[in-house]
């Protein structure tokens, strides 16, 4: 199949953690057009089995393609960890997948502790298993499962009592181990950093993926041909699988969601 060199990059995830991928993709690649997927409709996937979160990837990745995507970034860290080999080998185009940001924390860190907050799909991934045992061999990594925080940011309620406790419960175990470096292990989760920059100590460094995900889309566009030769005026079109999405509170009012 020939990939066409002037169309769409592709970005899912399964509902607004994404934008803040996408974000970092349109300030590194302001050249290109992208169409973003949110299934909502299916969130979390972070409580879902392997096969049903390789199932939901497959049918939008298709729907992707069938709109003519020339690279498509999975900008779901569970999603990617459970179903990008599976994407990879089924699928004739490239794929960016997200994961945890283990080896730069585990290189910068000086306690040699970081902590890891993440979905529970990701966390008991092979794929996170084996990046963290690649890349931590002298480094200790006390992982937190987020559960309810997704749930919380797909509803816009990023300020809330409830929330700000929910968060603090899950980091103090991490604060009270030594860590000095929070690995974003979602997407969703970057969505907190201005509350976390709250709760934690100035010292601790919080870290995602977002940027080096951009980069790692760029290296791959140039590499393959495939950099756009032309600005278009309409940057992003917004998808989701939902009937009211909650990509609606996240995007200008201006802008249409459309149901795929």
């Amino acid at each position: 199949m020939k990939i066409k060199q002037n169309t769409y990059l592709g970005v899912f995830d399964s509902g607004v953690g994404g934008l803040t991928v996408l974000s970092s993709l349109k300030s590194m690649l302001p050249q290109e057009q992208f169409l973003y997927v949110s299934d909502d409709a299916n969130a979390p996937y972070g409580k879902k089995s392997k096969e049903e979160i390789t199932e939901r990837c497959f049918e939008v990745v298709d729907f992707l393609i069938s709109k003519g995507c020339k690279l498509i970034v999975v900008a779901c860290n569970t999603a990617t960890t459970n179903a990008i080999e599976v994407l990879r080998a089924k699928y004739d185009i490239p794929f960016i997948g997200i994961e945890p940001a283990i080896k730069p924390a585990s290189l910068k860190s000086k306690t040699k502790v970081i902590g890891v907050l993440a979905t529970r799909g990701t966390l008991s991934s092979q794929l996170f298993a084996q990046t963290s045992d690649n890349f931590t061999q002298n480094v200790r990594v006390i992982e937190q499962i987020g559960d309810g925080l997704v749930e919380s940011i797909e509803k816009g309620e990023l300020e809330n009592s409830k929330l700000i406790d929910l968060l603090s419960s899950y980091v103090k175990p991490m604060l009270d181990q030594n860590i000095d470096i929070l690995v974003l292990g979602c997407t969703h989760y970057s969505f907190l950093i201005p509350l976390l920059k709250t709760i934690l100590p100035k010292k601790i460094q919080i870290v995602d993926s977002a940027d080096a995900v951009a980069k790692q889309t760029r290296r791959v566009l140039k590499k393959e041909h495939l950099l756009s030769s032309e600005g278009l005026s309409e940057t992003v079109k917004y998808f989701s699988s939902a009937t009211n999405s909650s990509l609606l509170s996240f995007i200008p009012e201006n802008i249409k969601v459309i149901n795929f």
